[in-house]
């Protein structure tokens, strides 16, 4: 597996240049590390942020799993959303409310086919609302099908 997170991660994170506005780090609540956040005041509504993990080294015809942390705190906080870039067109995960404050775990399969997938995007997509923010963190690579819970 490959630790892909913002802390002690050894993967390659850009910002996108020709978005509206970069994730920043935020520390997190017990001191250990950081994770990449967009406050929810960042912006006007509908500026996208895009955050892009770069993938080097995936073996063709193989299939891996990308877990991750993410939250939406706050009311109509916006959008977190997940492209592969073979699949420019369509998110593959997406999500557009936080029931709560709380982080959730996401998973999403990636295989490898004759095209290979060269980077994962997360894009932040600002709400109407004015308080609370939309997070990412413990980005992990592992190889194989995702895990059943």
């Amino acid at each position: 597996s490959v630790d892909c997170s913002f802390s002690r991660g050894v993967c390659d994170w850009k910002q996108d240049a020709d978005d509206d506005f970069d994730w920043n780090p935020a520390d997190r609540d017990k001191g250990d590390g950081y994770y990449m956040a967009v406050p929810a005041f960042v912006g006007h509504k509908n500026d996208m942020g895009r955050l892009k993990l770069l993938l080097t080294d995936l073996k063709p015809k193989s299939s891996y799993c990308l877990i991750f942390s993410y939250r939406l705190a706050g009311e109509k906080v916006g959008k977190l959303r997940v492209f592969l870039a073979n699949k420019k067109t369509a998110p593959v995960w997406e999500e557009n409310k936080g029931k709560d404050e709380k982080w959730r775990t996401g998973k999403i399969e990636i295989f490898q086919g004759a095209e290979t997938t060269n980077s994962v995007t997360f894009e932040s997509e600002r709400g109407k609302g004015k308080t609370g923010e939309i997070g990412v963190d413990n980005v992990i690579l592992i190889s194989g099908p995702c895990p059943e819970d």
